[in-house]
């Protein structure tokens, strides 16, 4: 079972990157007059991102039960994307400083769930990584 929920942390970290990128992608390209499709995919995509930030802590949880140090970094990276969420602030307000925050706690989201990748990878001896070595 540990292994098992290893790849779902590996995975699912993964997609959360991954789809800080697409998120920053759509909103530029919505900010520079893509349209309402890119704000719907910037949208979509982000509800998707924090339904796998919860699934990263579930299987953290579960593959590493009692190593609370990585069980607390995998909890930081949904307490930090939900932060991030309440961040957005009023995006029709003009100059809305707010949503600079809502955009930095993305990067923040982002490094965690790189750092939560890692450590999975490194527990399941992949190669490259330096447990492996």
């Amino acid at each position: 079972m540990q292994r098992g929920s290893l790849w779902v942390v590996l995975a699912a970290a993964t997609l959360v990157v991954a789809g800080v990128f697409l998120q920053a992608f759509s909103i530029a390209a919505y900010v520079r007059g893509a349209g309402e499709t890119a704000k719907d995919l910037h949208e979509s995509v982000g509800l998707l991102i924090w339904l796998l930030e919860l699934v990263v802590f579930l299987a953290a949880t579960a593959a590493w039960w009692k190593a609370w140090t990585a069980v607390g970094l995998a909890l930081a990276l949904p307490v930090a994307g939900t932060a991030q969420l309440a961040l957005i602030g009023d995006t029709d307000e003009a100059g809305g400083w707010i949503n600079g925050l809502h955009g930095l706690g993305a990067l923040v989201v982002m490094v965690l769930a790189a750092l939560v990748a890692h450590r999975a990878a490194r527990a399941l001896g992949l190669r490259g990584s330096p447990a492996a070595a």
